[in-house]
């Protein structure tokens, strides 16, 4: 379980940008995280495996106290997809690979090479372990970031805006695939995402951020007509369509 704790954070010299979080997300669960740009969403994701370290707060999972842990460890539990995908000249199975550096000792083993070639097959990369990523799509590279991931073991996979640069067939794909692995593994997924209707289609829980803040936490309901107004600034609500939530907006 995560659980976070009077979680704040401000930049030097700027105002605050994290404002008492708390939250718990049990085991298994795909959060995401809502609201407008510079409502703290990324930078929420960046202080839970220590790219940025909050000023106060608490942050453990599965009674562990990320704060505490070194950097080496944090990777042990906490793997992080960001929005950028690198686009190099190394091969999939290598960059995959690099997923077992936090266990790598005096060099990769036989266990290294089966949990990374395990990874590649979950996500249908077993063909291009050979291909070089700058000969791959956009939403290839992601699905081999995604596996790299998932090569670190880690009990917390956290996504930043991960189909922002994918065409709707690969969002599909991707997030599809996050949603089955924790389901499956019992891996915790958190996700900052712009798009509610992708959100509501793979993810069972929400929290909605506002200047720095939790306005709603909870499972699809909290994601309402007044919430799209008080963190969006628009007029809308969900509908059922063909069995799926649904915002529209008026």
């Amino acid at each position: 379980m995560l659980k976070v704790r009077n979680l704040k954070f401000h930049y030097p010299g700027g105002a605050q940008v994290l404002k008492k979080i708390n939250f718990e997300l049990e085991d298994g669960r795909f959060l995401s995280v809502l609201g407008n740009n510079g409502a703290g969403k990324s930078t929420m994701l960046k202080c839970f495996n220590r790219i940025i370290d909050p000023e106060e707060g608490s942050i453990s999972l599965n009674g562990e106290e990320i704060r505490r842990m070194s950097m080496r460890e944090v990777a042990k539990r906490i793997s992080f997809v960001a929005q950028a995908i690198p686009n190099t000249q190394m091969t999939v199975h290598d960059m995959v690979m690099l997923g077992r550096k936090p266990y790598m000792q005096w060099g990769f083993t036989e266990n290294d090479h089966r949990i990374v070639h395990e990874a590649m097959e979950q996500l249908g990369l077993a063909d291009l372990r050979g291909r070089f990523l700058n000969e791959l799509s956009g939403g290839e590279r992601q699905k081999v970031m995604l596996a790299r991931a998932l090569a670190q073991q880690p009990k917390l996979l956290l996504l930043d805006e991960p189909t922002s640069n994918l065409d709707l067939r690969n969002q599909y794909q991707v997030l599809q695939k996050v949603k089955e692995i924790c389901q499956r593994t019992g891996i915790t997924a958190v996700m900052v995402i712009h798009d509610l209707n992708l959100a509501l289609q793979f993810c069972d829980r929400f929290l909605l951020m506002r200047d720095g803040e939790v306005f709603r936490y909870g499972d699809a309901r909290v994601v309402d007509r007044e919430a799209i107004w008080k963190v969006y600034g628009i007029h809308g609500e969900t509908a059922d369509v063909r069995g799926r939530k649904m915002v529209l907006v008026d």
